[in-house]
């Protein structure tokens, strides 16, 4: 029987996320810090052996357009927007938003010596540092970039093995003692076919390495797409599979699921609010739910404007983009996410899945990903287009009840018909909130 009543399916799917048999362990605390890989390879864990979805935001310029007052303040924010995790760049050159010598906003340098590892500036880490050190106290990771290869390959190449080993050293031991890093090397690394250049970026990992073993690393290689494990001499150092592409995310999330002895994947970039193939905020749900659906730990949003601050950036901070993006992270870490199996085969997912295209605009794609616990117990299909599926409730537990989640205002409405076996066709209600015809299909079990 069809539940018209929004707020009847609301309080139906309250009940079903205060069971603990669909509740994730809340990872939201600011104690809570990526340590580890499951023992499958496929999700983070905290360093009390939680499960750790990624919910980032990408910042990379803010060590030097910032001060220290500022960047507490972006900080707080960034955290009440519910997010866990930032990407900070420890360079910043000037076509990234940052200034001549890759110096700070108001003058500090990274080095004494121009263009010399060998020499940092204590000025400029002693501020870095204490950036990191508020960024912890407000519970966010730092994804630390110690030397980004979109602008600083040259600056790797004219210092050579020796001393780049010794810088990452250098950077280790300033942030071993801190609970908040995951290193972060590479960044447009598009020449990590060229073993020379490889080499000078793997020397600045395996100084990190040698005196800060205790942090996890990962590395992001070239655009269009990528993952960090198509370059498999980075294994030896990472313990974090990065996804890159500007293409439709479940395509390359699941290369990256499906590699022998996988690592956690994460999507680390792909289309920018107002920036790249952009075209308004469905851009991004599409990206962020493929993802999640696929088979992520998580993920990291990005912001043409803030990503370098631009003038103007600070009227583009709290966003329809980021306000979606909790709503999406909300929605899974909810949820037993971590136990979600991409439906690959289509066993659950029967028909009206569209088309697999790794390639193209991630607007013009309507394929629509599938992920459920192997116990039956939860699934979430995400629709980019609106169509009739057909879903094999056989593969879900007995009783299993079925909700539209709206991803532009986080409301529920139940499926009609919201229970039923074997194959069920399913239709979404018309446009969602956004005026937008995308939906999420969440189907829970009570037991």
């Amino acid at each position: 029987m069809r539940i018209p009543i929004l707020v009847t399916a609301t309080v139906l799917v309250s009940s079903m996320l205060a069971t603990p048999s669909v509740q994730a362990p809340d990872t939201s605390g600011h104690d809570a810090w990526p340590t580890s890989a499951s023992a499958n390879g496929r999700y983070l864990l905290d360093q009390n052996g939680r499960p750790y979805l990624i919910s980032g935001d990408s910042p990379q310029g803010l060590f030097v357009t910032m001060s220290e007052v500022q960047a507490e303040d972006f900080f707080a924010d960034r955290r009440a927007a519910g997010f866990n995790t930032l990407w900070i760049n420890s360079l910043v050159p000037p076509d990234q938003g940052g200034h001549p010598d890759d110096a700070t906003f108001d003058g500090i340098t990274p080095f004494t010596t121009a263009g010399d590892m060998a020499t940092p500036n204590p000025a400029y880490w002693d501020r870095v540092e204490r950036m990191v050190a508020a960024a912890r106290d407000e519970g966010l990771t730092i994804w630390l970039t110690p030397v980004e290869t979109c602008g600083h390959l040259q600056l790797l190449r004219d210092n050579g093995i020796d001393k780049s080993y010794a810088f990452g050293k250098f950077l280790g031991a300033r942030f071993a003692k801190y609970p908040n890093i995951v290193w972060f090397n590479g960044c447009d690394l598009q020449t990590w076919q060229d073993p020379d250049d490889t080499a000078l970026v793997q020397a600045v990992a395996r100084g990190v390495k040698a005196t800060d073993p205790r942090h996890l690393q990962t590395v992001e290689l070239n655009y269009m797409t990528s993952g960090s494990l198509d370059d498999p001499t980075w294994r030896p150092y990472i313990q974090l599979d990065a996804a890159y592409t500007y293409y439709p995310t479940y395509a390359q999330v699941l290369k990256e699921y499906n590699r022998e002895n996988p690592l956690p994947v994460y999507m680390t970039e792909a289309n920018y609010e107002d920036e790249h193939e952009y075209t308004g905020p469905k851009t991004l749900r599409r990206q962020e739910y493929w993802t999640m659906t696929s088979g992520a730990t998580g993920q990291l949003y990005g912001s043409g404007w803030t990503w370098q601050f631009k003038p103007g950036w600070q009227d583009h901070v709290d966003t329809t983009g980021t306000r979606e993006f909790r709503l999406m992270t909300d929605l899974f870490r909810s949820s037993r996410w971590y136990d979600l199996v991409p439906d690959q085969d289509h066993s659950l997912l029967t028909a009206g899945y569209g088309t697999f295209n790794p390639w193209g605009s991630v607007n013009d794609n309507d394929y629509a990903t599938a992920a459920r616990t192997a116990d039956g117990r939860l699934a979430v299909v995400y629709m980019p287009t609106s169509r009739t599926i057909t879903v094999d409730m056989s593969k879900m537990q007995p009783g299993a009840i079925a909700f539209w989640y709206d991803p532009t205002d986080g409301s529920y409405r139940l499926a009609n018909p919201p229970v039923g076996r074997g194959e069920v066709q399913f239709t979404p209600p018309g446009r969602n909130h956004g005026g937008e015809d995308d939906w999420v299909l969440r189907i829970s079990s009570f037991g």
